[in-house]
């Protein structure tokens, strides 16, 4: 029986020894960062494993102290350089078995900290926010109105580029050269419009992933995201303009996105961060963003489609929803403009035409002026600049009432100038606004 016992000890050991360093692993701090955000700065660590961590702050001078038990730096550990209101960072071991980490303020901030979980491109981290201590006041919008108004900020995307042609007509017309010089056109319409801006997504030849394109124009703050492109079809023979926007599929597909990385998700909802809420109020927040963002692209697209149909003819009557992933961004109101079919040939012939690219810009430029003057976001020159739109384009859960109390008119008004008997009106209808002549 002994002897069993010991043949069992002898098998065991060489197992335990191999467990016995696993147990006792340090934490390794692997690497660190330090950013600045929008009205805070952020320091995140790579960590090995989660841990125990204090963290408090000292005065005189200004600085944000870490300890974390049982840590270590990793040997390819190297300090991040300053930013925001972190000048830098250093470290120490003020007993054995502990990493102390500082960051060295330019000026007092309040720390706040959580650990995040693993997600497909990260392990686990250990997040450090600074904000000033005491929070600016919030604007209201009244104030927000009587400060210098900023021009609302239109951000054009030319389809494909570099080595992605796009469609190429029969005569060899490629789509990437035609969206280009349409969108140069449209910038400078934009631009000559008050109280607009047009930024160029990409004003040369080269070839950026979708994904970026849309972050191009969250980059920028756009208030309007435009991807313009060329369509085509095998037959040739279908012509006119078409005007997308994301499908409710295509917004699920991007909210599950956002949700499994929470740290890119930081500055989602005016700077609401995702990163520390729990799964049902990260996912409340985002479906309230994204709710508003499609119904603020139904409305630009409607008015673009509008104003293409009176431009010259037009592929579908309505609105069209694809999942298109250029137009995923879950903040900025973006739409897909197919400005023509490259593959009929008379089309493309047209698509070649300076004077046709400048009446296509023209149009757009006007449904998006109409767009942003029906609803002006606060703080703008139209704003605090408004004229009263000529029409109003029925968008999805607008009433009649609704509408009539946006445009500062009377509902019996808004029913005698449309010919209206009830209240029931649907998406896509046109209404006259009285007053507007």
């Amino acid at each position: 029986m002994l002897a069993r016992v010991l043949r069992l000890c002898l098998f065991l050991l060489p197992l335990a020894l191999a467990l016995a360093p696993a147990a006792r692993a340090e934490v390794e701090v692997r690497d660190a960062r330090v950013s600045e955000e929008k009205g805070f700065t952020r320091a995140v660590f790579e960590l090995s494993r989660p841990g125990e961590y204090k963290i408090f702050s000292l005065a005189d001078p200004a600085r944000v102290v870490i300890d974390l038990e049982g840590a270590r730096l990793g040997s390819g550990f190297k300090a991040p350089t300053g930013a925001g209101v972190v000048k830098g960072v250093r470290s120490g071991a003020p007993q054995p078995g502990s990493l102390r980490v500082v960051l060295d303020l330019s000026d007092a901030a309040k720390p706040r900290s959580f650990v995040l979980t693993p997600g497909p491109r990260a392990g686990h981290r250990l997040v450090v926010d600074l904000t000033p201590p005491k929070s600016q006041p919030v604007k209201s919008v009244e104030s927000i109105a009587a400060g210098a108004p900023r021009d609302v900020v239109i951000a054009i995307d030319a389809g494909h580029g570099g080595q992605d042609p796009g469609a190429i007509g029969p005569r060899g017309t490629r789509e990437k050269d035609v969206t280009l010089q349409i969108a140069r056109r449209l910038a400078k319409a934009i631009d000559a419009t008050p109280g607009m801006k047009a930024v160029l997504i990409r004003d040369e030849d080269v070839f950026l992933p979708l994904k970026r394109r849309y972050e191009k124009a969250r980059d920028a703050k756009a208030d309007l995201f435009i991807s313009l492109h060329a369509d085509a079809i095998a037959s040739g023979r279908a012509a006119g303009s078409s005007v997308y926007m994301l499908s409710t599929r295509g917004a699920s597909s991007e909210a599950a996105r956002w949700l499994a990385d929470r740290e890119n998700a930081s500055d989602l909802v005016g700077g609401v961060s995702l990163s520390d809420k729990d799964d049902t109020l990260a996912a409340v927040l985002l479906d309230l963003s994204q709710g508003a963002t499609l119904g603020a692209s139904d409305a630009a697209a409607n008015h673009v489609l509008l104003a293409l149909s009176r431009f010259g003819r037009v592929h579908k009557q309505e609105v069209q929803h694809a999942n298109f992933v250029v137009l995923r961004s879950p903040d900025v109101p973006s739409i897909l403009v197919e400005t023509a079919f490259i593959s009929n040939a008379e089309e493309e012939k047209r698509l070649r035409d300076p004077r046709h690219q400048q009446n296509l810009a023209q149009a757009i430029t006007e449904g998006v002026t109409n767009y942003f003057y029906t609803a002006p976001p606060p703080g703008t020159f139209i704003a605090q600049n408004p004229r009263k739109a000529r029409e109003h384009i029925v968008s999805r859960g607008e009433t009649l009432a609704l509408i009539a109390q946006r445009h500062g008119v009377s509902l019996a008004s808004l029913r005698r100038a449309n010919g209206i008997r009830g209240d029931i009106v649907k998406p896509g209808d046109v209404l006259r606004i009285p007053g507007t002549g």
